[in-house]
């Protein structure tokens, strides 16, 4: 319990956040698995992986670096197709 009001505040946006933080990770978890195991990858699932990577970095969901990972791989896959 919050012993003020801003505290209380704060305790509610971080749930706020904390749940659609925890969203968009999963979002991008479906996402990365769903290229991992299709039989035939496209060019435009890829895409829309590393635009939503792109933005989840932007919001400060996941960091820098680690989205620049996990872009790296997805264009390693996407090298491969071709």
């Amino acid at each position: 319990m919050a012993n003020t009001r801003s505290a209380g505040k704060r305790a509610r946006q971080t749930l706020r956040r904390s749940a659609h933080n925890r969203s968009v990770k999963t979002h991008l978890r479906r996402l990365q698995k769903q290229i991992r195991l299709a039989p035939e990858r496209t060019a435009e699932q890829i895409h829309a992986a590393i635009s939503a990577i792109d933005k989840a970095a932007k919001n400060g969901v996941i960091h820098r670096n680690a989205a620049n990972r996990r872009k790296a791989r997805l264009n390693k896959a996407l090298a491969g197709m071709k």
